[in-house]
């Protein structure tokens, strides 16, 4: 008590700071704040009472503990882990809410140690904290079934897809043909529609299918598989590899599977993968209400307590499995996906795309912005092409049509109209005719309608049927040359001793009859 009154003196006395004091006596400041605080509470002012000693000063600024039938009542400690599952729970949040009806129960520090102690006797899996419809596991059993095929009795080996919810353990299983990445979008579809709800987050292995290129720090992600979490508004963050621990949940309940459902089935034999699934389903429904050892509740419990309410909601429509590929776009503006071409807008000649294709569409971006979508086909070496994805002067190009350049060029003239028509005949195919006749039609520009009417005159009388012959009449002027071919002139006949005349061979006839 002599260093109390020491401390007491030079903070009212001398009126020094907490830490001069803690200098003068050697103490910590924070002891200094702690005796200065209990006096207050005891209501000691200086100078003391010269009749209070050492004893009763003692008494004044240290009362006796209360009885141990006065201990606080700590809340029930299974009450306290389920609601810090629950979002933005915290146990200081708990720990308001217990001092609101037990003023004089435990202090915080305290508090949050008791439940600490008690937290430490759970299990590895459950002591982890995990949020409510935060995180779904998702993983494949190392453990395979055999199906045995009936017509050949060839054995095939089916994987289990396993997925676990965090808070709850609420678990999913089922059979799939391959660990290949249609089989493994398939399944997460089928799990998402199990719990009836989307996680925030999705926590896989680092298999092929979902993580292309395994980083500690930034994970390279299948397209398909970053597609499919955007359509379900979720976010995937893949366990780091060689870290089991991050994803103990679905390691766990992947060893509860294969000893509850697997182990359960292994004497049976099954002949496809939808009677295996059945199977699975039943054994899964009692693996989910099955009571854990040291919690008084099931996962079927905590789930429709814990994780369904905070679940998000289902899209409208399941994810239609997609595929992704990496395209260069072709001088022709058309990119080549299985033998068959598609078109993009002609600004993209020589760039790279991406495309994305499902059983029925073809979707083509660029930098992430979609740029073309076609309904796909599978007929090898045709062709999709939009109009808007081709460049004007194509565009104007495909406007013309054998009918609609006979009908330009016969408002030029009917002589303009039968050599078009005569140039697109002797072609093998009309559109290869097209160019000379639009040639032809130009010709106007420099030399006019009624000159270029003229010359195509000529051309039918020569039988010219080229665009340069026109143009060649009418660089020389040779459309103002009359055609001295044009009407036939009949000669006279000519008249020599070696001609015979027309009514010769018809003498010979009569002599030789008589």
């Amino acid at each position: 008590m002599r260093k109390m009154k020491e401390i007491l003196r030079l903070k009212w006395d001398c009126q020094q700071s907490n830490r001069q004091i803690s200098k003068s006596c050697c103490v910590s400041h924070s002891t200094v704040g702690q005796c200065l605080l209990r006096a207050k509470k005891a209501g000691l002012s200086w100078p003391l009472d010269p009749e209070l000693d050492d004893a009763a000063l003692e008494k004044l600024l240290y009362p006796s503990n209360p009885s141990p039938s006065a201990k606080p009542k700590m809340p029930d400690m299974a009450y306290l882990h389920e609601e810090l599952k629950k979002k933005s729970v915290t146990l200081q949040l708990l720990w308001y809410e217990y001092k609101e009806t037990h003023p004089e129960g435990y202090q915080y520090s305290q508090f949050c140690n008791l439940y600490r102690q008690w937290a430490k006797k759970l299990d590895v899996t459950l002591r982890q904290h995990h949020r409510a419809g935060e995180k779904v596991f998702v993983d494949y059993a190392g453990q395979t079934v055999p199906i045995i095929n009936k017509s050949t009795g060839e054995i095939t080996n089916a994987h289990i897809f396993v997925a676990a919810l965090g808070a709850s353990s609420y678990t999913f299983a089922e059979a799939t043909a391959a660990e290949n990445l249609p089989s493994w979008i398939q399944s997460h579809t089928h799990a998402f529609e199990f719990f009836q709800g989307v996680s925030d987050i999705l926590v896989p292995d680092n298999l092929k299918a979902g993580v292309k290129s395994p980083c500690r720090y930034e994970p390279d992600l299948n397209p398909t598989y970053q597609d499919m979490a955007q359509h379900y508004d979720t976010t995937v963050i893949p366990a780091r590899s060689a870290k089991p621990k991050d994803k103990a949940k679905v390691e766990t309940a992947v060893l509860v599977a294969e000893r509850w459902i697997l182990a359960a089935l292994r004497n049976h034999t099954f002949f496809s993968l939808a009677e295996l699934n059945k199977a699975i389903a039943i054994h899964l429904k009692k693996l989910n209400n099955r009571r854990f050892k040291k919690l008084d509740t099931t996962r079927r419990q905590l789930y429709e307590t814990v994780d369904k309410p905070a679940l998000k909601p289902l899209p409208e429509k399941p994810y239609e499995f997609a595929e992704w590929k990496k395209a260069r776009v072709n001088i022709d503006y058309h990119v080549e996906i299985d033998r068959h071409y598609y078109s993009v807008p002609y600004q993209l000649v020589r760039d790279q795309v991406d495309v994305r294709l499902t059983s029925t569409t073809v979707e083509i971006l660029f930098k992430n912005q979609r740029v073309a979508s076609h309904k796909r086909n599978y007929l090898q070496g045709g062709f999709e092409t939009l109009t808007e994805h081709m460049p004007k002067s194509h565009q104007r190009y495909l406007e013309w049509t054998p009918k609609r350049i006979l009908n330009w060029a016969g408002k030029n003239g009917p002589n303009t109209k039968k050599l078009v028509n005569r140039i697109m005949e002797t072609r093998p195919h009309p559109e290869q005719g097209f160019r000379s006749a639009l040639g032809i039609m130009r010709l106007t520009k420099l030399y006019g309608a009624e000159r270029l009417e003229m010359a195509c005159r000529r051309a039918l009388a020569i039988k010219a049927y080229a665009y340069k012959s026109v143009k060649s009449i009418l660089k020389n002027g040779l459309d103002r040359q009359p055609l001295l071919f044009d009407q036939p002139v009949e000669s006279p006949p000519s008249i020599h001793r070696n001609v015979r005349g027309k009514n010769y061979y018809e003498e010979k006839e009569v002599n030789h009859a008589s």
